[in-house]
């Protein structure tokens, strides 16, 4: 891996017409969204939920259900940040063809993107695990905080992907949502540690890597191998990759360059100095 300066990341953009986009949490954290790993790579908190836990544990739907009706509220307010917003200009002119998030806040597509792939799924969203029905994350709030009228106002310090850090250890009075058309287990539609991508997600991002002509990695570690394998699929087809990042990266032996600064400030300094 080779650091490199930021006029060599303009000769970087300037010289590939279709970049595809790499995201990460270090995009959103300016907008309010924890991360949850430090500039070494390790995880700032303990590992949040895993897919089997929830799927097995009712206690662990209580806990989840309950730490994310007090966390959700202020998750919505987090907005679109210059990262966000520069990059969707970049969409617009051409530069950019896509970007592929590991991040569930859909903060790209409010400032503007036409074409994501989310990963890791969307936090707006439930599934019914049983028959697949979609609802509204809102609509859930709606049913949690009725029917859990304790848990209102509850204090807290917010947590990465509206988690939400409490004092209290015990929900065993928590109520839990059913799916109203079958009565399964209600998830949030996002790929929990321990779960695996669907398919069709995976070969579509493949196949927008194949397309491009360059990757550029922003504000991911790529520490988790949902996210790692697309930056090895382009190395082996010979897509250049370039990363904004200020820590510690897996694989970055891969990459022609890194500049480890402030994803925000450099993509705002990059279109200050790109010739359009």
């Amino acid at each position: 891996m080779v650091k490199v300066n930021l006029q060599q990341l303009v000769d970087f953009l300037a010289h590939h017409e279709s970049v595809l986009v790499l995201s990460g949490a270090g995009i959103s954290t300016a907008s309010g969204i924890g991360d949850y790993r430090d500039v070494d790579g390790a995880w700032k908190r303990p590992q949040p939920v895993q897919h089997q836990d929830f799927m097995q544990r009712e206690d662990w739907r209580r806990r989840y259900w309950a730490r994310s009706m007090v966390g959700y509220p202020e998750f919505l307010r987090a907005a679109p940040n210059v990262a966000h917003e520069t990059l969707a200009a970049w969409e617009r002119r051409g530069k950019i063809s896509g970007v592929i998030t590991q991040n569930v806040d859909r903060l790209h597509q409010r400032a503007g993107h036409e074409r994501v792939i989310d990963l890791h799924g969307r936090l707006d969203q439930v599934v019914c695990m049983a028959c697949g029905q979609l609802t509204s994350r809102g609509e859930l709030q709606t049913w949690l905080e009725r029917h859990n009228p304790a848990m209102v106002g509850t204090a807290f310090s917010a947590a990465p992907d509206g988690d939400a850090d409490l004092e209290r250890n015990e929900f065993a009075d928590v109520r839990v949502p059913a799916c109203a058309e079958c009565g399964g287990i209600l998830k949030p539609n996002v790929v929990f540690y321990g779960d695996s991508v669907p398919r069709e997600i995976v070969d579509q991002a493949y196949d927008w890597v194949d397309q491009a002509d360059a990757l550029l990695v922003l504000g991911s570690s790529l520490m988790v191998f949902s996210s790692f394998r697309f930056v090895r699929h382009a190395h082996a087809g010979n897509v250049p990759v370039a990363a904004i990042n200020r820590g510690v990266m897996r694989g970055e032996a891969l990459f022609a360059g890194k500049f480890a600064e402030d994803v925000g400030t450099t993509l705002r300094r990059l279109d200050d100095l790109l010739d359009w």
